[in-house]
């Protein structure tokens, strides 16, 4: 079982993060259980066919009516030795609850058991008292029992290093396991610290392979919306220029088109006189269904994307005002959405939509950026 995701609802227009996984839930008419996926939400709302908060939750998984691990699932030997066992701990209705809600924690951005651990990991470090210790077996105890061998991330050495760490020295570990020794605390350690080491290294190899990535706070996406102005175009329209059915000439192929979308359906269409009556057409949007009643040519797949490549820079390119516009959006990801062009051209709500008008429209932006740059000349 694992969490999938991104998920999310609206509350009062607020994007509420979510994430959701698979559990089973009994039926009563049918007497079994069956699959049924479980929704926890940043502002702790739980979903599992209804609506649940975390005390109806907990009450849920007690009786049965929910539970995370598979009811056929066989019961584990009860003579495993943990200390050799590669295995988790089997996942409780107890432990189940503490993931749900250290879950919820992740997804407000608060605070996870793992973060606490990690601290208490580099306290004992800086720290070798009795005390820390004391503090790192809290944390690590606050770890959902089914995903302890989880929290350091290695599948070799699991949650060993820290269970050492947490035996006393003459103790065997876990009962059954190697009695500890100073040494196997010094090598615990040694542990950790190449642990720090390591990701170092890749802190520094990350800096030089993505050192032209943006450094600071990403800005936020532009949204282009589709709109409407039965009244005309205002004067000052602002970003509403960046759509393609914005009514400015474009001269392309050595002919002038009333706007992008003209262009496009009239360069899309197999027939001379199509292009002719989508080029004439009284307004984008009539350009748009001409065109999309008549007979494409071939191959025209495969082109679209670059037409409308040169559809834009030659938009942008033939009217600097247009193009302060769009340069006045700065590196911010363009979403260009709607519902009179296809996903293909669109940011689909669902998902679905590839975008490539948003996508065109942030390479022509830093295309018209490097014309306006000062390069060394030479040889």
């Amino acid at each position: 079982m694992s969490w999938r995701g991104p998920t999310h609802r609206v509350v009062d227009g607020e994007r509420i993060d979510g994430a959701w996984c698979h559990v089973w839930q009994w039926v009563p008419y049918s007497e079994d259980y069956v699959v049924e996926d479980l929704y926890v939400f940043a502002d702790g709302a739980v979903r599992c066919e209804k609506w649940l908060d975390l005390e109806e939750l907990a009450e849920s998984l007690a009786s049965g009516w929910i539970t995370a691990r598979s009811p056929w699932a066989p019961e584990p030997p009860a003579d495993v030795s943990k200390w050799r066992s590669r295995n988790p701990e089997v996942c409780t209705p107890d432990s189940f609850l503490l993931e749900v809600i250290d879950k919820i924690e992740e997804l407000g951005g608060r605070t996870t058991v793992r973060d606490r651990l990690m601290e208490a990991i580099r306290r004992y470090r800086r720290e070798r008292t009795e005390a820390s210790r004391e503090l790192l077996r809290a944390a690590y105890l606050g770890v959902p029992a089914h995903l302890r061998v989880y929290a350091l991330g290695d599948m070799d050495r699991q949650d060993r290093p820290l269970r050492i760490l947490l035996t006393d020295l003459g103790e065997a570990v876990d009962g059954d396991g190697p009695v500890v020794t100073a040494e196997m605390h010094r090598e615990a350690l040694e542990y950790f610290d190449r642990g720090d080491e390591s990701v170092e290294k890749h802190e520094e190899w990350r800096a030089v392979v993505h050192a032209d990535d943006r450094d600071g706070p990403v800005r936020p996406a532009l949204v282009s919306q589709e709109t409407v102005y039965p009244r005309g175009w205002p004067e000052t329209p602002g970003p509403f220029v960046l759509r393609n059915d914005y009514p400015v000439p474009v001269e392309f192929g050595g002919r002038t088109y009333p706007s992008v979308l003209h262009a496009y359906w009239a360069l899309s269409a197999a027939d001379p006189a199509d292009h002719d009556r989508i080029r004439a057409a009284a307004t984008p949007r009539n350009a748009h269904e001409l065109g999309g009643r008549a007979a494409r040519r071939d191959g025209w797949a495969e082109l679209r994307a670059g037409v409308m490549g040169e559809l834009l820079r030659a938009k942008f390119g033939q009217h600097p005002g247009l193009a302060d516009v769009l340069l006045s959006t700065g590196d911010a990801r363009i979403s260009y959405t709607g519902f009179y062009e296809a996903p293909y051209w669109t940011d689909g709500r669902d998902g679905q939509g590839r975008n490539w008008v948003g996508r065109l429209l942030e390479l022509v932006r830093s295309e018209l950026l490097v014309a306006r740059v000062s390069w060394p000349t030479g040889e």
